[in-house]
């Protein structure tokens, strides 16, 4: 159950008060304004427009900052298309098939692209739509035209997302979350970047992350993830653009993890950190028929 992040801890600086601040509340003493000063903390001198969601089942907090607003998706959404493709082949009370198995491994384990679009187009759009209504992302917009990493999300639904990965509920079998789950943990290493970094060496992690350059508002980089066993049960999602590089990105989540991480875990040994991909951009699928993604740069109405 994800809780409401209404109280804001710590008096902001005149100079800070212009732009939003992270805000948390928590059944724990003293822990939601230590949090919310910390995260804004690694926030302050930032480029990046940054959006937050964190909730901790173990403490009761929750933390929010412009949890609401939409940002282009990226990679991000293969974790909302392989929920899709087990919330459909369970209503069918099918496995999946041996392709579909194939598919959805790429697609989270190594972010592959090519998989990510054979699923997206075998659902189709009122399938996702479907899902969407289903697991309360009221927020989220499918991309159009086959570019599922233009798909609009917001911080507050990918938390909605990972609430039903990570506890039972009709809406995901338990079979279906554990798979997730799973390829979600044997990510790539040169993609295990963001929200696990400072994260406790006694937490099972499970993260997709997602990276995309545009004209507008540079870099997209964004990092969601849950982490599980030796008494974790939290999640972290951070979503960023304006940023000028992807490393920019990267920073920004990084720097909010480790202070999330810490003072939820306080006394447990941090792992070692991760190394951002050699190959960080993303390409948007091209769709016969369709305008290629430059051609949506090019032209605010096609956007």
């Amino acid at each position: 159950m994800l809780l409401p992040a209404v109280a804001t801890a710590a008096t902001a600086t005149p100079a800070a008060a212009a732009s939003p601040a992270a805000t948390c509340t928590s059944l724990t003493q003293g822990l939601a304004a230590k949090l919310a000063k910390d995260i804004n903390s690694a926030l302050a001198g930032r480029a990046s427009t940054t959006a937050i969601f964190v909730n901790d089942r173990v403490s009761g907090t929750s933390c929010s900052l412009r949890h609401e607003q939409r940002f282009d998706s990226a990679s991000v959404v293969k974790v909302t298309v392989l929920a899709a493709l087990l919330w459909d082949a369970q209503k069918s009370g099918r496995a999946l098939t041996a392709t579909e198995k194939s598919r959805a491994k790429a697609m989270i384990t190594q972010s592959d692209n090519d998989s990510t679009s054979a699923l997206w187009r075998q659902l189709g759009l009122t399938k996702i739509q479907n899902f969407l209504r289903a697991a309360g992302m009221t927020k989220t917009v499918p991309g159009s035209g086959g570019y599922w990493g233009l798909t609009q999300i917001t911080a507050y639904d990918q938390q909605k997302l990972l609430s039903r990965i990570t506890v039972k509920n009709g809406l995901l079998t338990d079979a279906s979350r554990g798979y997730i789950l799973q390829l979600m943990n044997q990510v790539v290493s040169s993609q295990r970047w963001g929200a696990p970094a400072g994260a406790p060496a006694t937490a099972k992690i499970h993260v997709k992350n997602g990276w995309l350059s545009r004209s507008t508002h540079g870099w997209r980089v964004h990092s969601t993830a849950a982490f599980t066993g030796g008494g974790h049960d939290y999640q972290i999602t951070v979503l960023t653009h304006d940023n000028k590089t992807m490393n920019d990105g990267i920073n920004t989540i990084q720097a909010v993890a480790r202070a999330v991480h810490k003072d939820l875990n306080p006394t447990a040994p941090t792992r070692l950190g991760y190394t951002p991909t050699a190959t960080p951009e993303e390409a948007v699928p091209a769709v016969p028929g369709r305008p290629a993604l430059d051609a949506i740069e090019a032209d605010p109405e096609l956007r």
